[in-house]
């Protein structure tokens, strides 16, 4: 079973927003990627083990393999109810770029 997430809008590092003009190079998420999104200010690393379509958007399902903080770079185990380990789904429309400072 996975854990309900409630993403954090990527904002000006959407992976969709910047590829927007250029979808022959939207990197689409594949098993085995790891792809991110954001949750209260860290980068969540997402390994993806399956994809599936909900409501019209692909969406990755897989584990949780890093949280990072976007301000900071610091790593940690967990933010509030979210682990490393912890199995999501993660929306394309909420994936999210690396962060620059990292």
């Amino acid at each position: 079973m996975h854990k309900h997430v409630e993403w954090d809008d990527p904002g000006a590092d959407s992976v969709q927003k910047y590829f927007a003009d250029k979808p022959d190079e939207y990197p689409t998420a594949h098993i085995g990627s790891i792809v991110a999104g954001r949750y209260h200010g860290y980068s969540v690393r997402v390994r993806v083990e399956a994809r599936t379509e909900e409501n019209g958007v692909s969406v990755s399902i897989g584990n949780v393999v890093a949280l990072i903080s976007v301000r900071t770079g610091e790593r940690t185990q967990g933010i509030g109810d979210l682990s490393i380990g912890d199995t999501v789904r993660l929306p394309d429309d909420h994936r999210a770029l690396a962060p620059h400072s990292l």
